[in-house]
C-alpha cells in the first residue's frame, strides 16, 4: 500500500472513535441516571450490564440512530432531484453533473457494476436503500424499547403498563421521534444554506474560498 492504515482512513477512525467514546459515555452517566431513578422508587440499584438491556439504554441508543439515518436516507434522496444555488451541498442548478451519469464497466469499476443487470439496478440505490433500512431497524428497536422502558417504569411504580398498540398510539413515542427528527433536519439546512456563503479551506463539505457565492462546486 502506498499510504498506511491510519493515513487511509483516516477520517473513518476519527469519527467512529468519537462514536464509541461518547456511546460509553452515554452508557455510564445513563446507568448513574437510572439507578437514581430506581432509588427514588424505593427500587435496588443494578449493574451497568444489567442497565444495557433495559428499555431505557435501547429507547434513548435506537432513538437518536433513527433520526440520523432517517434524515441521511432523505437528504441523499433530495439532493437528486433539488437543488440549491450556490451550496456545495448541491448539484449545480442547470445541467447534469458525472452522478447523473449512466455506470459504465471498467476493470477498476465495482462488481456490480462488471455484472450488470438487476445487480446493478440494485447497486444504482444501494446508499439510500442501506439508509432506510438502517432507519428501519433502529425504528423497531426504538419501539421496542421505548415500550420496554414504559412497562418497566410502570412496574417500579406499581400501576398497570399501556398495551403495546395503545402506547404506540399515544404521544410518548411519537414525541421521542420528532424532537429528533425536527434538529436532523435544522443541521442539514444548515450545512446547505450556510455553505453558500461560509468557507472551510481544505474541506470536501465547502466550496474553494475564493468560489463566488451564487456558484456550486
Amino acid at each position: 500500500m502506498k499510504y498506511p492504515f491510519l493515513r487511509r482512513n483516516g477520517l473513518s477512525v476519527f469519527v467512529l472513535g468519537f462514536f464509541l467514546v461518547f456511546w460509553a459515555a452515554q452508557a455510564l452517566t445513563g446507568w448513574a441516571v437510572y439507578n437514581e431513578m430506581r432509588t427514588e422508587e424505593g427500587a435496588a440499584a443494578i449493574g451497568l450490564l444489567g442497565y444495557l438491556t433495559t428499555g431505557d439504554f435501547i429507547e434513548v441508543t435506537f432513538e437518536n440512530w433513527e433520526s440520523e439515518f432517517f434524515q441521511m436516507g432523505i437528504y441523499v434522496l433530495a439532493t437528486v432531484w433539488l437543488r440549491q444555488q450556490g451550496s456545495s451541498e448541491s448539484k449545480p442548478v442547470e445541467g447534469d453533473s458525472d452522478v447523473d451519469k449512466q455506470p459504465v464497466a471498467h476493470p477498476g469499476a465495482p462488481w456490480p457494476v462488471r455484472r450488470g443487470g438487476w445487480i446493478l439496478g440494485l447497486y444504482k440505490y444501494s446508499l439510500s436503500l442501506a439508509f432506510f433500512a438502517l432507519f428501519l431497524i433502529s425504528f423497531s428497536l426504538h419501539a421496542f424499547g421505548s415500550y420496554r422502558h414504559h412497562v418497566e417504569e410502570a412496574a417500579l411504580k406499581d400501576q398497570p403498563a399501556e398495551g403495546f398498540a395503545a402506547f404506540m398510539a399515544g404521544p410518548t413515542f411519537w414525541f421521542e421521534s420528532f424532537q429528533n427528527w425536527q434538529s436532523e433536519f435544522l443541521a442539514i439546512g444548515a450545512i446547505v444554506i450556510l455553505s453558500i456563503w461560509l468557507r472551510q479551506h481544505g474541506s470536501p463539505e465547502s466550496k474553494p474560498v475564493d468560489m463566488a457565492h451564487d456558484e456550486n462546486p
